[in-house]
């Protein structure tokens, strides 16, 4: 059974020069580099798979001003990750086609995403999360009218919505946090805090997509920038 497939050449034209790159395997790997930092990459299948799904205008040639990316918050009751930002995703169920199918299913029922409303366009080089070890495949997507998403499964999100791409890449909205000798890069969307492995995979996104501006990479702490957003992570 074949992976439902991708269609680079629909993404439109603001959303290019990142399918561009994640065609040629080194950007596409970019992420797996960082991580390495703090978890060995390891190879094999893959496990899960996540959707980094852009919308946006479909006619623009730049950047436009409704650009967002859609990004969830998983409960604090939850036992592994618990109060983390996220990409809706998950693991790969023998029913799934592949990652892409995976990470659509996945999306639609945290999120109430009509996978319909999706065009697959790429995909990232598997990496390995520090948390669970797990070997996901990230998903890039495009949706020029996802409709309205919502907590769909609510034991596993209490928040979903749509972080406009111009206030991420804002220098105010970004950081270099950690702890011990490790710091990945991080974003303030509204009162959360992305970080960790979904930190990562958004600033690869958002530099291969030639929209970071520069920002103060040096490196924070995380603890202090935890305990005053509104994640509640233990």
């Amino acid at each position: 059974m074949a992976d439902t497939p991708l269609h680079p050449d629909e993404a439109p034209a603001w959303l290019a020069p990142l399918v561009r790159a994640l065609e040629d395997g080194e950007q596409a790997s970019a992420a797996r580099r960082l991580l390495g930092k703090r978890v060995r990459q390891a190879d094999g299948e893959d496990e899960a798979a996540v959707l980094i799904l852009f919308a946006g205008d479909p006619g623009a040639a730049e950047l436009p001003k409704d650009a967002r990316v859609l990004l969830t918050h998983r409960t604090p009751r939850m036992r592994s990750h618990s109060g983390q930002m996220a990409f809706p995703g998950g693991h790969i169920d023998p029913g799934d086609a592949g990652p892409v199918a995976a990470a659509l299913r996945e999306a639609e029922e945290e999120t109430g995403l009509d996978p319909d409303r999706v065009i697959p366009l790429a995909v990232m080089a598997t990496a390995t999360t520090g948390g669970s070890n797990r070997r996901v495949r990230p998903v890039v997507a495009y949706s020029p009218d996802p409709g309205d998403v919502h907590p769909a499964s609510e034991e596993e999100t209490d928040a979903v919505f749509f972080a406009p791409v111009r206030e991420l890449v804002a220098p105010a909205n970004r950081a270099m946090l950690g702890w011990k000798a490790w710091a990945g890069p991080s974003f303030w969307a509204g009162e959360y805090l992305v970080w960790g492995f979904t930190g990562v995979l958004l600033a690869v996104a958002l530099e291969l997509g030639g929209w970071a501006q520069p920002w103060d990479e040096r490196p924070g702490d995380l603890r202090a920038a935890l305990a005053r957003s509104a994640n509640g992570e233990r």
